[in-house]
């Protein structure tokens, strides 16, 4: 459950950020991934499939990148790097 309340709203960012832009959709998205985030890769490529399933992020490409630096101020969070959008 924490997952899916964790992309949602990483989903409704891409979907903000697309809308300030007048963006068609988003195309990709740079995710980072704390080290005590309790996600994979492959764990948030699945949260995230569901979580914009109808949305301007629907089907955006991922890259992901993964801390394990526990150490981190952030190590417990999920930061949106980027995103590229089109019309």
């Amino acid at each position: 459950m924490h997952e899916a309340s964790l992309t949602n709203d990483l989903v409704r960012k891409m979907v903000e950020i697309a809308k300030s832009e007048n963006a068609g959709r988003v195309v990709r998205a740079e995710v980072w991934l704390g080290a005590l985030s309790h996600m994979s890769p492959d764990h948030f490529k699945e949260h995230f499939k569901v979580s914009s399933v109808g949305s301007l992020a629907e089907g955006a490409e991922l890259v992901i990148e993964t801390s394990d630096d526990i150490a981190h101020s952030e190590a417990q969070s999920i930061l949106l790097r980027r995103i590229e959008t089109e019309d």
